[in-house]
């Protein structure tokens, strides 16, 4: 039987707060994740608990610079997934532990995931 895993959409406001909540409860982290779906970004911290997975997630614009507060001070190794998000889709993190400025990884082409969609009108 696969248990239900909660998924909490949470505006960016709220995102530190629940954070130290679950640390506080003894949550581990498990992974940032980045995905742009239309014209938006959305980002998945997961967690778990004594086998017990639940994940927040925070939707935002894809074509403005978004700023996000880092998360890094509350579980260090997220400061990895933050520098990652921030080379592959731009996103800006205030308050990173350890910032790379954009140079985690050497790609051809600047937030090469977040790259602006092409109309196939366009295209041809």
């Amino acid at each position: 039987m696969i248990e239900n895993q909660e998924l909490k959409i949470i505006d960016i406001s709220a995102l530190e707060e629940e954070v130290s909540n679950l640390f506080s409860g003894d949550s581990r982290m498990v992974q940032i994740s980045c995905a742009k779906i239309d014209s938006t970004l959305e980002l998945s911290y997961s967690f778990d608990k004594d086998g017990k997975f639940q994940s927040l997630r925070v939707v935002l614009p894809s074509d403005v610079p978004n700023q996000v507060p880092s998360v890094s001070h509350i579980y260090f190794c997220a400061f990895l997934y933050e520098n990652e998000i921030h080379d592959l889709y731009g996103v800006d993190f205030e308050g990173l532990v350890l910032d790379f400025k954009g140079n985690l990884y050497r790609t051809q082409v600047k937030t090469p995931f977040n790259l602006p969609e092409i109309r196939k009108e366009e295209a041809k």
